[in-house]
């Protein structure tokens, strides 16, 4: 989708060529410019007078060749105290009044006197709520929406936060575009494509297969892939935006690309939405595609563990016994907790980068579904710093999270007798436990764990990928590039201490 953004009073925003026009309408407009009253405007406050738009944020108002307003179609919605918040329900049920009639191909909206973050929330809105799947379709649709105008009062200074948002929906709708894909087009080798197709533009990106994983000692990650006819991929991005010397953050996303379970084999309802058990790994990619538009002043390090998860003569064994990158022995009490296997290898890895941080993205239990539900990410960090900045982007990104408790008594149940630690502790705590279980290989090194296995899709007839966390990642590198080089004299503040595996 092509966005534009321009200068546009409500008067010459109804003069605008647009197939449809969207105005958001916030509570302080109903008695402002009073003196200057345009079309558009006298149009709102008639309806308001006559009780046609009640005040309610989400409420609108259509019409059909407006007389004076050049769009043919015009949808008036209310956005309440204009917050970032309010603008994204008032997007969402807007786009829901315009795409129940004719094709709109172009749109004007008009977001004039919101402020910076209310422009990006609309943004974001307005791409989520007109975005649809087509890759596998025999005969798809195109995009209605094809290009959006979006006018504001004065342009200049809103330049920079349009187009973080901008590059925000692209990452986004690239992390949709590989979560959604069914599995047999987006395996491993596909996926490994897909990071190659980022080449070029600011970013560098290497493959590593089974026999060079294999020669780098990632038995946690050899044994859940394993199983599968299609090989794994290790897939290391890099993206150099500041001096050689300023340490990386790195990102790593698990990628099962389908996970049925292994062994231990899934139930058969719903595990079709086990294709978007790579998730993590699309985030991942979508952030890179952000770095990528924007080129901000940090150095951010990508890695993603690709594989399958099946059930085969060659499948790892529920009380299996592997040793992971780490040096670390693992039983495997239950295949299907896989993805912690796969991440394992990959945080390990990641100590080699000297980061100043680690995030990890996966989805990765079904106990943090039960505890947060679809509306918040789980976040675990080792460091308190860390934590509170994520948890302050995803607040300003649209994009929130939750944190949960790190106490080193919830180790206690990892233990085993056969092996130095289980990869799974039962099910009380189970979101917990899992985090636990990562944060054995991460060492001293600033970590966070988002467990997005409730925010990560949504089922049911609206069922696909949310592209989430895109919006908290960038929203965080963005902040840090900002901030600039941390210092390192400042030591890092520490805490003690939908089943996806």
């Amino acid at each position: 989708m092509d966005f534009q953004l321009q200068t546009l009073t409500r008067h010459q925003a109804a003069s605008m060529d647009a197939d449809a026009l969207l105005v958001l309408w916030p509570d302080a407009a109903d008695d402002a410019d009073v003196a200057q009253v345009d079309v558009l405007s006298a149009w709102a406050r008639q309806a308001l007078a006559d009780g046609d738009l009640a005040r309610e944020p989400g409420q609108w108002l259509a019409a059909h060749r407006l007389p004076g307003v050049r769009p043919r179609r015009v949808v008036l919605v209310r956005c309440g105290d204009g917050s970032a918040r309010r603008v994204r329900q008032a997007v969402a049920a807007a786009w829901g009044a315009i795409k129940a009639g004719a094709p709109v191909r172009s749109l004007l909206l008009h977001a004039g006197g919101l402020s910076l973050a209310a422009l990006q929330a609309a943004v974001q809105a307005l791409a989520a709520a007109s975005y649809r799947y087509t890759t596998t379709l025999s005969a798809p649709k195109a995009r209605t929406l094809a290009s959006v105008t979006v006018g504001v009062d004065d342009a200049r200074p809103a330049r920079a936060a349009f187009d973080e948002a901008v590059a925000i929906v692209h990452g986004q709708e690239l992390a949709k575009e590989w979560a959604n894909r069914p599995a047999n087009h987006a395996t491993p080798t596909a996926l490994a494509d897909a990071a190659r197709a980022l080449q070029g533009r600011g970013i560098d990106v290497e493959v590593l297969g089974p026999k060079e994983v294999a020669k780098l000692g990632m038995g946690a990650f050899l044994a859940v892939a394993q199983g599968s006819e299609q090989p794994l991929r290790f897939i290391i991005l890099r993206y150099r935006g500041a001096a050689k010397a300023q340490a990386p953050v790195v990102l790593v996303g698990k990628g099962i690309t389908f996970d049925t379970g292994g062994i231990s084999l899934k139930p058969a309802a719903e595990m079709d939405e086990m294709k978007f058990d790579m998730s993590g790994a699309a985030s991942v990619l979508g952030t890179f595609e952000v770095l990528a538009r924007l080129r901000p002043a940090i150095n951010v390090v990508g890695l993603i563990p690709a594989c399958e998860n099946m059930p085969s003569g060659r499948a790892v064994k529920p009380g299996d016994v592997v040793r992971s990158l780490s040096g670390q022995t693992i039983e495997i009490l239950n295949t299907d907790a896989e993805g912690r296997l796969i991440l394992c290898d990959a945080l390990t890895y990641a100590q080699r980068f000297q980061p100043r941080a680690i995030i990890d993205v996966a989805t990765l239990t079904g106990a943090c579904v039960i505890a947060l539900g679809h509306v918040r990410t789980g976040v675990f960090a080792s460091d308190d710093a860390l934590a509170e900045a994520l948890l302050r982007a995803g607040e300003a990104a649209g994009d929130v999270g939750w944190r949960l408790p790190l106490d080193d008594e919830y180790a206690e149940a990892l233990q085993s007798s056969f092996a130095d630690v289980a990869n799974v502790g039962g099910r009380p705590a189970g979101a917990v436990t899992a985090a636990k279980f990562l944060q054995r290989f991460v060492g001293t090194t600033p970590w966070a764990h988002l467990d997005i296995a409730g925010t990560a899709w949504k089922s049911g007839k609206d069922k696909g990928a949310t592209g989430r966390p895109v919006p908290l990642l960038a929203r965080y590198l963005l902040d840090e590039a900002a901030r600039g080089a941390p210092d390192a004299a400042v030591p890092a503040r520490r805490r003690g201490g939908r089943r996806t595996g």
